[in-house]
């Protein structure tokens, strides 16, 4: 696998394809970034974008964690002591997880976003920037939360974090991408010049093959989870024997989470994957890659138990460093 194709691997979507091959035609020294909002517990999500920034790591690039302490507490998320130590504990379970310490550097927020310059640039970016274009880039409101001021001031700080961090390429969920497309539009009025961008998929919700994996709302997996609580949640999940199961009752369009977190957590961190079955339901079989998995469950050759039985496995083996590294920080 070439620089370029290690960059994007299981990108939902590459802006721009040319910006990001230029990166990855010389992408040693250079930096990739991801914020995270403190928020505790890492789970799915989190962990998707780290397989990605282990994957920048691979190809050389060094990676900027901004452990965004001011966004929490524009987002009400407890005053900034607490937030402070909730950051501590996720960077301590993303460098569990497999990112490189010598390749890794994590930044709060509030080293930088509190300075006059930054200050004045945001302002200015106020300025310069619509209402209705900084609500378009705003997160999704919960059912019943009021807007306010901070939730349009958010993306137009993230944009800026861009250039603050001095990054070669912004990296996020595809969630984040009206973030990457306003800070493309207008960070060139502050003279400052656009970067390209990565973004991962979403998981579907784990038990409806739905929507979004969400902590705030149906089942997700975690890394405290245990390794019984794993294999429960993941022996409850929505698994049909396809890729592409048909919508549900109501119209609404499903995926298949127990292939997604094959494809998108397992094969980029393990070589290969291998079922365990008595000899009477086939014996081990091996798997290289993802698509070989996928259309050995879609032939029938692989049934949806066995295959939940050894996701839930892999992933045991993913978090149980995160998992450990939290009980000893609770102790």
């Amino acid at each position: 696998m070439d620089d370029y194709d290690l960059i994007t691997r299981n990108a939902e979507e590459v802006v721009t394809e040319e910006e990001v091959e230029a990166l990855a035609a010389d992408p040693d020294g250079k930096r990739a970034y991801v914020g995270y909002e403190p928020s505790g517990v890492l789970h799915v999500g989190h962990l998707l974008t780290a397989n990605k920034l282990i994957d920048l790591q691979e190809a050389g690039m060094e990676v900027v964690v901004l452990l965004a302490d001011v966004h929490a507490y524009l987002n009400g998320k407890g005053s900034f002591e607490e937030i402070r130590e909730t950051a501590e504990v996720m960077r301590e379970q993303f460098l569990a997880y497999g990112l490189d310490a010598e390749q890794t550097e994590f930044v709060y927020g509030s080293e930088f976003q509190l300075d006059e310059e930054f200050a004045l640039d945001l302002h200015q970016l106020e300025l310069s920037t619509s209402l209705n274009r900084a609500q378009r880039a705003m997160a999704e409101l919960q059912g019943g939360d009021t807007a306010k001021v901070s939730h349009v001031v958010y993306p137009l700080m993230q944009a800026l974090d861009i250039e603050y961090l001095d990054v070669d390429l912004a990296v996020g969920g595809l969630d984040q991408r009206k973030v990457h497309m306003l800070a493309r539009e207008e960070l060139p009025d502050l003279d400052y010049e656009v970067r390209p961008a990565l973004h991962t998929p979403i998981i579907a919700d784990l038990t409806s093959g739905e929507g979004k994996m969400s902590s705030s709302s149906g089942e997700t997996i975690s890394m405290e989870d245990s390794a019984e609580a794993l294999e429960e949640k993941v022996n409850a999940a929505f698994c049909p024997p396809t890729r592409d199961p048909e919508p549900d009752e109501d119209g609404n369009e499903r995926e298949n989470p127990v292939l997604e977190l094959f494809r998108y957590h397992v094969f980029p961190r393990f070589e290969s994957v291998t079922v365990e079955r008595p000899d009477e339901y086939g014996g081990n079989v091996t798997y290289d890659d993802y698509e070989a998995l996928a259309s050995a469950l879609e032939s029938g050759e692989l049934h949806p138990a066995d295959a939940k039985g050894t996701l839930a496995e892999y992933l045991d083996e993913l978090i149980a460093p995160g998992r450990e590294r939290l009980e000893e920080l609770r102790a």
